[in-house]
Parts: structure tokens; sequence; C-alpha cells
């Protein structure tokens, strides 16, 4: 029953996090090929470490060939995809490389950081999560044309939950439900006109010659698009902030915008392509910084605001719809996972939003001292967060882990169709496996061996 809540595409972020939180020399080699892909030892070896620290492992090989057969779906469900030529939207990758780094920044406590923390600059980290994202993309897409018709009912998930033993059910770790109240500083008319006066000069040096995507390399702050010139990519109606996408539509081929402000800051764009209703351009996004004056009022406001709380005199939920600014303060400052789309955290996903917080030592109830984050636009704030809940550590249950359960039954039911899928592609791909895995006793394909 450990494995009961392990997804097979859901591996490679867990890998891409584990590869560079792991850092250790690992002796490479070719473990597999599908088709034209490969499998690496460091692969397997980066994803059982990350396992092994989450669950425990009491066998290394069984479990080693568990995460190769899951990689080896995996590829297989690629090669369908680039044989079929399945189309993978790069902005819709680039959105999830974003909301990625952000992650790895607020991990690092700032994007200077990054190398101390996870050993690679932020440029290389955007190729490392760009490259996994889109494959892990691209065989999403493939999986769910095979399993989007797969259902199960309440009594298919009683069933699936009682086969199981006792002693063979999951314990589910430590679970919290949180809100918090967010205050984002003002940034202060100096520093915006700073900001834009800096703007004017690169809007200048572009019109007197100088390149566009050269000058975007060196001083863009966009952490999607900076590595490459600015560049976008061609983008349609809709997908960006109004500002935005009412400067991109209005210019012409080669023309260079005037500065123009959104929630992420100030920038100047340049039409490279025009195509029906789609646009692809560069653009420079300069970022006003937020003043050391400014975080300690918004610090000492989060402090006086949790005194009033705790006295009584307004509900965290009141005063987080009334000063909060953040994207939760309309649902009283409920905190959704980004990660599962539910309210619940353990211990890992908290800290990845919140890695100045200690929640563990927190009970329900309890409000935090204000600690400093990072936003998802990557601006400084401060928070407070209250444990709205804290669910004890159990054996997974109907009653409290229902929709754990009933995920759980989905995918096996799910994986069933992939494998039978996988059993038929394996006569008609290129598969080989090094001799090392070929006696693996587990697999569930009819691999060659």
């Amino acid at each position: 029953m450990k494995k009961l809540f392990i997804i097979i595409t859901a591996l490679l972020p867990m890998v891409m996090f584990a590869q560079n939180q792991q850092h250790r020399q690992v002796v490479d080699g070719i473990v597999a090929v599908v088709g034209k892909t490969i499998i690496k030892t460091s692969d397997i070896e980066q994803a059982y470490s990350q396992v092994r620290l989450h669950q425990g492992l009491e066998n290394g090989y069984s479990e080693r060939c568990s995460l190769l057969e899951s990689m080896l779906i995996n590829k297989l469900l690629v090669h369908k995809g680039l044989v079929d030529s399945v189309e993978v939207d790069d902005e819709q990758v680039e959105k999830q490389v974003t909301y990625y780094l952000n992650m790895a920044i607020r991990q690092a406590g700032g994007k200077e950081k990054l190398r101390d923390v996870f050993h690679s600059s932020y440029d290389e980290l955007h190729d490392q999560y760009f490259d996994l994202l889109h494959e892990r993309m691209l065989s999403q897409r493939v999986e769910y044309q095979l399993t989007n018709n797969v259902k199960v009912t309440p009594a298919e998930v009683s069933a699936y939950y009682s086969k199981y033993n006792a002693d063979s059910l999951p314990e589910i770790p430590t679970q919290y439900e949180v809100s918090e109240i967010v205050i984002e500083p003002t940034i202060s008319e100096a520093e915006r006109d700073r900001v834009r006066g800096e703007l004017a000069e690169l809007r200048e040096r572009v019109l007197k010659g100088e390149k566009f995507s050269m000058l975007a390399k060196l001083y863009s702050q966009d952490p999607g698009s900076a590595a490459k010139g600015g560049e976008t990519g061609f983008t349609g109606r809709g997908q960006w902030v109004s500002e935005f996408e009412a400067a991109a539509f209005a210019l012409k081929p080669g023309e260079v915008s005037p500065i123009i402000e959104t929630q992420y800051g100030f920038h100047i764009l340049q039409l490279i392509e025009r195509r029906g209703n789609t646009v692809n351009c560069r653009h420079i996004l300069l970022q006003p910084k937020t003043s050391s004056d400014d975080l300690l009022r918004a610090r000492i406001t989060l402090d006086s605001l949790a005194i009033e709380i705790q006295q009584g005199h307004i509900t965290f939920e009141a005063a987080a719809q009334q000063y909060s600014t953040g994207v939760s303060k309309a649902q009283g400052g409920a905190v959704t996972n980004p990660m599962s789309g539910n309210y619940r955290f353990d211990k890992e996903s908290f800290s990845q939003l919140y890695p100045n917080i200690g929640i563990v030592a927190m009970e329900e109830g309890e409000i935090s001292t204000a600690s400093p984050i990072v936003t998802e636009d990557n601006k400084s704030a401060y928070c407070l967060i209250k444990v709205s809940r804290k669910i004890p550590a159990h054996k997974a249950n109907l009653t409290d882990d229902y929709d754990r359960i009933h995920g759980a039954c989905l995918q096996e039911a799910k994986t069933k169709k992939v494998v039978e899928w996988a059993n038929r592609m394996v006569k008609t791909t290129y598969i080989r496996i090094s001799d090392e895995y070929k006696d693996c006793p587990n697999f569930r394909v009819n691999w060659p061996r």
C-alpha cells in the first residue's frame, strides 16, 4: 500500500527538485532507450533518493525497478506524442517554468542565492525546468487521450479501500489548513520614477540602433523571457494582462512601444511578427524595488494586527479581507495548495510557499509572527499565517481522506489502462534496457529483456 498515491506522470516534478537538492555525484550511464529518448542512471538515482526521503524504502533494487518502469511508461507516452505530432504550447510550459522558478527563489531566499541552494544559476534552472516540464506536458496530453473516459464509482472506491488491511494502509502525515494576511508595501513614487527613467534610457538605446534582444538579456527582470532576449512567443488575445496585450497588438513589426505599467512593473515592447490574431513580441521588464523602510512598516503593521486579532477586536478572516493584498483575501485568507488544488498542506508543501515559517511547532488556531515572503510575481512582502485546522498524522481512512482514496482508486484504474496500452506499444517501438534491470521481478509491462 506504500505506492497508494504514486502517479506515473507526477514523478517528474519530484525528480526536478530532487536533482537540485540532492546535489551529489552519480556515475552516469544509459539505463534504457525508448524510441529516441533515454533514461540515465542519474535519473533513477535522483528519483530514488527523493522517494526514499519521503517514504523510506526496504528493497532498493525493487524500488528502482518500479521507478524505472514509471519512467519507461512516461518515455513511451512521450514517444507516442512525438510520433503523433501532439502539440505542446510553449507559453503554457513557460508559465509552469515560472511557477517552479518562483518556488525555487522562495526556497533559496532570493534569486541571488539560487546557486548556493540549487547549485545552478537562474538561466540554467530555467533550461532544466523547461525541458522537463515540456516533456511532462507532452506525456500528460497523451495519457489524457488514453484515460479521459475512465471513471470510478463510490462503491469501487470503498472496495478499493477495503482490500487493504489496517497494517498496510499508508500513514498520512500531519496536514494543515492555513489562512494568510499578506501586506505588500506600496512602491514609492520616487522609486517608480527611477525605474521609468532607466527604462526610458533603454528605449532610447533601442531607437538609436542597439539590439532590443541583447538589452533584454542584460536588463530584463522577467524570469520567463529574459534568457530568450525578451521574446514571448506567439500569443493570442486573453493570455496577457490587459495593458500588455493592448500595447502588443497596437504595434507594427519592429516598432517599440512607449513605457507601459502592469501589475508586474514597467515594460517596453517591440513587435517581432503578427500572424492573424496572434503576435510574437519582445519586452523588457523592470520592477520597482520595495525599500527596507517600507518592508519594516509592513512588518510592524502585521505584528500590531496580530495583537488585535489575539485580543478579539477583529477576526483573522475579517482582517484578511480588509488589509491583505494577497490573492486569498476574498476568501478570508484561506490558502489553496497550488500542488494539490485543495486547502491542505503537509510540512513540505507548506515550506515551499513559506520557507521562513516553522509550521510544525504551531498549534491549531495559532498565528505566526510577521514573516518575509516572496510573492508569486517575485515581489518582497510580509505575511501572517494562521493554522485554521491541524489534522494529526493518521492511517488513511474514508472519512478524512476520501478525496485521496478516490484519486488513488481512479489512478489505479487509469494506470491499468495505460499498462494495457503500453503492452501493445512495446511490440512496435524500439526499446532497449540495460542488463542491470533485465531481472526486475515487478514489471507490469512485458518490456524487451
